[in-house]
């Protein structure tokens, strides 16, 4: 009786266990809110999150390193941007104002994974997106107790066609390891008119091959 008691207890714990974490998937917010999420490592004093467009500055997350700063020429995105569009971190640490504006710098900052924002920085990392336009497919996570899984774009070719595709990744909880579950395939596929392989104009050239007529029959010169 006490073992199958015992048995019970342990069955009831895995089924609670296996719930807690069988959620369905939530979509990322927006960039913003997982860059202003972050944990950094290392406990900076303070940090602030600036995004640039078109030259101007706005503060996302505002702390005592932003209020003296220097406005970058160049920064990170890990999502979709407009050209001229990008974001950089300051913050303090032993007395000294610090900037990062690159995806491996952010990577640095964020040090391990403490939470799902931070598994996104890690796959950005790696050229990964969080594509704010098709969140559905390229925004998206769940979790189980030992990992993070995300749904995430990437850019796999920039001409004929322009391609994304979009992964499910695994990232550890425990170590930040990056591992790909499954490529879903492309979810943008565009072709310009220059491209020689797009395979509609294909199509339409087969389409249009002529076809070797028939032959009339001669006709017959026998008199009456």
């Amino acid at each position: 009786m006490v073992k199958f008691i015992c048995k019970f207890s342990v069955c009831m714990l895995s089924l609670l266990s296996v719930s807690f974490y069988s959620q369905e998937k939530k979509q990322f917010y927006d960039v913003a809110s997982v860059l202003q999420n972050m944990i950094p490592d290392g406990k900076p004093s303070s940090w602030g999150l600036i995004h640039q467009s078109s030259g101007k500055d706005a503060v996302l997350k505002s702390s005592s390193a932003d209020k003296t700063y220097t406005s970058q020429s160049s920064g990170f995105n890990i999502g979709i941007a407009e050209e001229g569009e990008f974001y950089y971190i300051v913050y303090s640490a032993g007395g000294k104002t610090e900037y990062i504006t690159d995806l491996a710098g952010l990577k640095k900052f964020a040090g391990k994974v403490d939470n799902i924002h931070d598994a996104a920085v890690f796959a950005a990392s790696e050229g990964y997106i969080i594509d704010e336009n098709f969140r559905d497919v390229a925004g998206n996570y769940y979790e189980d107790a030992s990992d993070y899984y995300l749904d995430l774009g990437k850019l796999t070719s920039t001409e004929c066609p322009y391609q994304k595709k979009y992964f499910t990744l695994r990232v550890s909880k425990s170590t930040g390891n990056i591992s790909v579950v499954k490529d879903n395939g492309p979810y943008i596929e565009l072709y310009n008119k220059k491209c020689t392989n797009n395979p509609r104009l294909l199509k339409l050239e087969k389409k249009e091959e002529p076809k070797d007529e028939p032959k009339k029959p001669a006709r017959s010169t026998k008199r009456r």
